[in-house]
């Protein structure tokens, strides 16, 4: 008989391939408990590593070995005339048939199967709401960090945002904003509930697992209205590769839609990778993660530069230095350091790399208003910044500041109105937008924008909302805002407080008070910090001269101070006029002769 006959008879071959099967089998079993238990990233090369030194001995008990119904017996001491090796045979490829209809079953219930998500919240559908959501719409939940250490959440925090920046920029395909989805991180609601609350037809989650120079993303397309996966894949890589990952995933999820919906182009996404220095890419991804949550700004500085000096032509790196410095002045009050200087530095060098980007604009935006005093070019500037990413929520953020500043508030409206719609969860916009209100006599409908803010303790423009609450007579809740925006720093507040309930006294031993703790305070808070403070002593000179002011002109408290002769010096002085007598006067402004110009109140 020949060797491969032998093999047959012997059933090596039938053993061969049982062992492959049932191998692939306790892969994919180890592939998903290693995603659900906190065992070591090598647990699944471990296995596969024993696996494979375990086949060559599988083989060689195959071809020695053979079971007889006397039980294991070494096969040169068998009578082949008594040999039951056919039927072993039979047996084995019953196992191997049941083994692969498994394999087969897993597959497709992994495709097509929905994950139940058990919760123990209940939510009830509103009626009609789901005609409501665009049907090629999706929202991308952060990623889990499954890293053994648990400390690489800034990096799958960045590799998320990046896969929805990707997606963004599909025509056709609306995304839920970065700030809105990031809110449901742990969040005990299915997707279905999640998606009705996001207004979106589907939903990427995942998880990433870093380990040294390989990485492991699992990503996961599934429809909110069934709960059904449309897409599920595993792309294990070293790190040089991520820019071909992200790849994959976006052209893979737009594919997926397409198929989903038909309504989609084929269209195979391309990540700008902007630099090939994974090590300073990773330092861009931790920078941007505290840029962006607006902690440790000194931090997330650093890191920028970092990654410059590991890769200078990095453009995305100078563009989040540009904007990390940009608010390093009111972030980093007390530091010793003239911020905006380097943010216009940065930013001028990132257009030089890259003309195309959007946030350098916006940050030149800055220097033209604040070193400049040029108002035209500050809008120039950010009209630019919208105009190169018309998703750019903080340029538009930014120009409603402005736009509030100057005294159109309908524009200014419309602004934040634009970065809520893209992004409902940026607090910032909605404080901003609540001050338009509040500045144009609309008191209620500024604190029903605002105050459902404070449960995420977000006190953006908060000061401007000190005032409304003392002269409502809610004297706990002022103190509370004052306590919190000069961050518990021992601040007399309660001479401010009883400046505002009490015009008509005498505040001057409160004034001098406030003026002792701002030359003793290093906190980030002070009163030229937030200016608003002085108007309620009257000191309107020290208002005038405070490099925050604009934020506060038009507030009702501010009525005394534009009733001198300071406010018209400062209409000029900071470039106000001039953008008037150039593009026109608000609604309760006029021209008055040649150079001259008279203001009612906005409310």
């Amino acid at each position: 008989m020949s060797f491969i006959g032998e093999l047959k008879r012997r059933n090596v071959i039938r053993v061969a391939i049982l062992y492959f099967v049932s191998s692939w089998l306790l892969l994919q079993l180890t592939d998903v408990l290693s995603s659900l238990l906190p065992v070591p990233d090598w647990t699944g090369s471990l296995v596969f590593l024993l696996l494979l030194v375990g086949l060559a001995p599988a083989l060689i008990f195959a071809w020695v070995y053979e079971m007889t119904p006397e039980g294991i017996k070494r096969e040169k001491d068998v009578d082949r005339s008594r040999s039951i090796t056919p039927d072993t045979g039979r047996k084995i490829n019953t196992v191997i048939t049941v083994l692969l209809v498994l394999a087969i079953f897993g597959m497709v219930a992994d495709r097509l199967i929905p994950e139940n998500t058990v919760t123990e919240t209940v939510v009830e559908q509103v009626s009609g709401s789901g005609d409501d959501v665009d049907a090629a719409s999706i929202a991308v939940l952060p990623f889990a960090d499954m890293s053994e250490g648990g400390d690489q959440q800034y990096f799958t925090d960045g590799l998320t945002e990046e896969l929805l920046n990707m997606l963004v920029r599909v025509d056709g395909l609306s995304v839920a904003s970065r700030t809105s989805a990031f809110a449901y991180r742990g969040s005990s609601l299915g997707i279905p509930e999640i998606a009705t609350e996001l207004g979106v037809a589907h939903v990427l989650e995942g998880s990433v697992r870093k380990s040294g120079e390989r990485i492991r993303i699992t990503a996961q397309l599934i429809a909110a209205d069934s709960d059904r996966h449309l897409w599920s894949e595993n792309f294990d890589r070293n790190l040089d590769d991520i820019f071909a990952i992200q790849d994959e995933i976006g052209t893979a999820i737009v594919n997926a839609l397409k198929e989903e919906l038909g309504i989609l182009e084929e269209i195979s996404i391309d990540v700008d990778a902007s630099t090939s220095n994974m090590g300073a890419y990773e330092l861009y991804l931790e920078a941007r993660e505290l840029f962006i949550r607006r902690e440790r700004i000194d931090e997330s500085i650093r890191l920028f530069r970092e990654a410059i000096a590991l890769d200078p032509e990095f453009a995305r790196a100078w563009e989040g230095l540009a904007a990390a410095e940009s608010v390093g002045d009111d972030w980093l009050f007390g530091d010793g350091i003239q911020h905006l200087p380097l943010a216009l530095e940065a930013a001028n060098k990132a257009l030089e790399l890259n003309p195309d980007l959007s946030m350098p604009y916006a940050v030149l935006a800055f220097g033209e208003g604040r070193i400049n005093g040029n108002i035209i070019g500050t809008v120039e500037y950010l009209d630019l910044a919208i105009e190169k990413d018309p998703k750019n929520s903080s340029a538009f953020l930014w120009r409603g500041i402005r736009m509030n500043a100057l005294g159109f508030f309908d524009d200014a409206k419309d602004d934040f109105g634009t970065c809520l719609a893209m992004d409902p969860g940026y607090l910032n916009c909605k404080h901003h937008l609540a001050a338009s209100y509040l500045y144009t006599g609309d008191e209620q409908r500024a604190l029903e924008i605002y105050e459902p803010t404070l449960d995420a303790n977000f006190h953006s423009m908060s000061e401007a909302f000190v005032p409304v609450y003392a002269a409502n007579g809610e004297r706990t809740v002022a103190l509370l805002l004052a306590d919190i925006k000069f961050n518990l720093s021992a601040a007399p507040v309660a001479d401010w407080i009883e400046a505002i309930e009490r015009p008509g006294d005498d505040h001057t031993a409160g004034l001098e008070r406030w003026r002792l703790w701002e030359k003793s305070n290093s906190a980030n808070a002070s009163m030229d910090n937030i200016p608003i403070v002085y108007l309620a002593f009257g000191a309107y000179d020290e208002f005038a001269n405070s490099a925050w002011a604009d934020l506060y002109v038009w507030h009702p408290d501010a009525a005394g101070f534009r009733s001198t002769a300071l406010f018209t010096d400062y209409v000029r002085r900071t470039g106000m006029l001039a953008y008037w007598q150039a593009r026109g006067f608000p609604d309760f402004c006029r021209p008055v002769g040649d150079d001259e110009f008279s203001c009612d109140d906005p409310f």
